[in-house]
């Protein structure tokens, strides 16, 4: 029968486990460290006889936390078990369970300052626009492109590849946080990402016995963490077409811009960023009401009830921000870019969830408290980029202007 460990206090509630083990002070603050405490494990043939004594077994289930008690109960001092009082047990359970509920609160209460934070410096960095925005973006890849090359020399994926030595890791990072500083001054990245891809594998074939393992990461590093991303910057500061019909630029002060501030590109990135978020609120706040049917092993907390209501809150705030914005004009060329904005961050989502569980992570990092590593915040951007700027350059006729 198996269950999850738990902890009790023997001097209170009078009972044998089947198992015995210390408990620190730092697992539960909240317990004296001189008490006596003993683990309890599952046992699928519990001895009947334990110092000289016969014990019988006692389970305990507590469905809302998921766990099963296993003790053995002196039947010699009780004659029934039935008449075992466990309110000390229940009491120290109660406690751990309010404990853990007071720091998922506080869990939860630093995730929500500090996204507030993170969001309303990304709006500035994207109002600004321009090196503001290129150099931020900049120093978000390098972030990320160190987490990337750590997680791929963790053990879960090193153990089955052979990882690039950590001077090219280091190497490629500082590659490709200067991806978009080109991009910025070249207006293209393309001769820069092939001369990068040239010079890193031709490090990585001098090296002493290469695997072809450390080429395929060191590339794919390149182009998940360098190039992509690039396609926010022509986006945001390569469409500098102006959104004329924009009611909102004609009140913008002159200080910050003016009209001449909002261009197309500035318009798209808002409704694009903005559909990202909503479309991770919406699923997040929809599968925890109504999730019930996995969406993929990948990411086993991911729902089909999730993700149609991460895909509706997409679309709703693609279109009510296209009315707004005046951009762009027609409400299908809106729902087709919800539609587009979705798809790309659910995969990007999805694929940065396959690279931590092959490394047997929880989070990318720990960089930002309460969200993890910057991977775990911008995994549903990095394919969202170049969707978009295709969806604006190509489909588009004019910017959509």
């Amino acid at each position: 029968m198996a269950c999850s460990s738990t902890y009790i206090d023997l001097e209170r509630c009078n009972l044998i486990p089947l198992s015995l083990s210390t408990l620190s002070s730092s697992l539960s603050p909240r317990l004296s460290p001189s008490r006596t405490l003993i683990r309890l494990s599952s046992s699928n043939s519990p001895p009947p006889l334990l110092f000289g004594r016969t014990f019988r077994l006692l389970p305990t289930t507590y469905s809302n936390h998921r766990q099963t008690i296993l003790c053995l109960a002196d039947s010699q001092s009780f004659g029934d078990t039935s008449d075992i009082q466990l309110t000390s047990c229940n009491l120290l359970l109660k406690e751990r369970l309010e404990s853990e509920a007071q720091h998922k609160a506080s869990q939860l209460k630093k995730r929500v300052v500090f996204g507030i934070g993170i969001g309303v410096c990304v709006g500035g960095v994207v109002l600004a626009g321009g090196w503001v925005f290129t150099v931020a973006l900049a120093a978000a890849v390098f972030a990320g492109a160190r987490e990337y090359f750590e997680l791929v020399r963790s053990r879960g994926i090193a153990a089955g590849m052979t990882p690039p030595p950590r001077f090219v890791s280091r190497v490629c990072s500082v590659i490709c946080a200067l991806m978009p500083l080109v991009t910025l001054y070249m207006g293209q990245i393309d001769v820069s990402v092939t001369s990068a891809a040239f010079v890193v594998a031709m490090t990585l074939l001098l090296q002493r016995g290469p695997r072809f393992a450390q080429l395929s990461s060191a590339m794919f590093g390149l182009f998940y963490c360098g190039y992509l991303p690039c396609f926010w910057v022509k986006l945001r500061c390569g469409l500098a077409a102006p959104a004329l019909n924009t009611k909102v630029g004609a009140l913008w002060p002159v200080l910050l811009g003016g009209q001449a501030q909002w261009t197309v590109g500035l318009v798209a990135t808002l409704i694009s960023f903005s559909s990202i978020i909503a479309a991770d609120t919406f699923a997040f706040v929809g599968g925890k009401a109504f999730g019930r049917t996995p969406l993929t092993n990948i990411s086993p907390k991911k729902t089909w009830e999730g993700a149609v209501a991460g895909l509706g809150g997409c679309i709703v705030t693609s279109v009510i921000l296209s009315k707004i914005l005046s951009w762009p004009k027609s409400v299908l060329s809106a729902v087709a870019f919800g539609f587009l904005n979705y798809f790309g961050s659910l995969f990007g989502d999805l694929l940065e969830s396959m690279i931590k569980r092959d490394a047997g992570v929880k989070d990318s990092g720990s960089l930002i408290p309460g969200h993890g590593g910057i991977l775990d915040r911008v995994d549903s951007y990095m394919f969202t980029g170049a969707l978009a700027y295709s969806f604006v350059k190509i489909f588009l006729p004019l910017y959509g202007v």
